[in-house]
């Protein structure tokens, strides 16, 4: 019974923050010059803000410059979850978000509205797989007040979604501290322009679940 309980309790709870997750998609329209749908991931294009950002390959994203804003389908992710279970869930999330990663590429190489973006950014709490499989180089957050925030929005949205909820929080909360992501432009098409010509390898193991901004 303590379990039924349990699990209806962590299903509206899913469902609610669905509902948050729309309505704050909406408001983000609001915040961006242009958004596109690739796969299971949103590029929301919009004006960096804040303290320059010096890269691996000495790009320097500076204040006023566009940048992708990169999120991640959280409903999408909840659903494989629920239907396939964490573990074949992470391989066919890994898969789905290299191909939309190859797509984000095409247009940084062809769409306009992407012609002066000079980066792909976002922010996760799980870096390691993100890193690993699609080459992102991360970068730590000012530790300040957003800092803060970001990392209890994130660690709550993980507890939302994981089955194991808040006791894999307990476990690795050292682990669990949100980085920035970044591709430059010359990063992005130097791994993925050619990538579709490429022999397909699974990379990556772990499930891709971030917030928006995922900033």
């Amino acid at each position: 019974m303590f379990q039924l309980l349990r699990k209806l309790l962590k299903t509206v709870m899913q469902s609610s923050w669905m509902i948050w997750e729309r309505i704050f998609s909406f408001i983000s329209r609001f915040r961006s010059s242009h958004i596109s749908r690739f796969g299971i991931c949103t590029v929301m294009i919009k004006k960096h803000r804040g303290e320059c950002i010096l890269c691996e390959d000495s790009t320097v994203i500076q204040n006023g410059d566009l940048v992708g804003e990169l999120h991640l389908d959280n409903e999408t992710i909840l659903k494989l979850i629920r239907s396939e279970g964490p573990d074949r869930a992470a391989l066919k999330i890994a898969r789905l978000a290299r191909k939309s990663m190859l797509q984000i590429c095409r247009a940084y190489e062809d769409q306009s509205e992407f012609s002066k973006v000079s980066a792909l950014v976002g922010i996760t709490l799980l870096h390691r797989g993100l890193t690993h499989g699609l080459g992102f180089e991360h970068q730590a957050m000012k530790p300040d007040l957003f800092q803060k925030l970001t990392t209890s929005y994130l660690r709550m949205l993980l507890s939302v979604m994981h089955p194991d909820g808040k006791s894999r929080i307990d476990r690795r909360t050292e682990l669990l501290v949100p980085m920035m992501l970044i591709h430059t432009r010359s990063s992005l098409l130097k791994r993925f322009s050619m990538a579709d010509k490429r022999p397909s390898r699974e990379e990556g193991h772990t499930v891709l679940v971030s917030a928006a901004v995922e900033a």
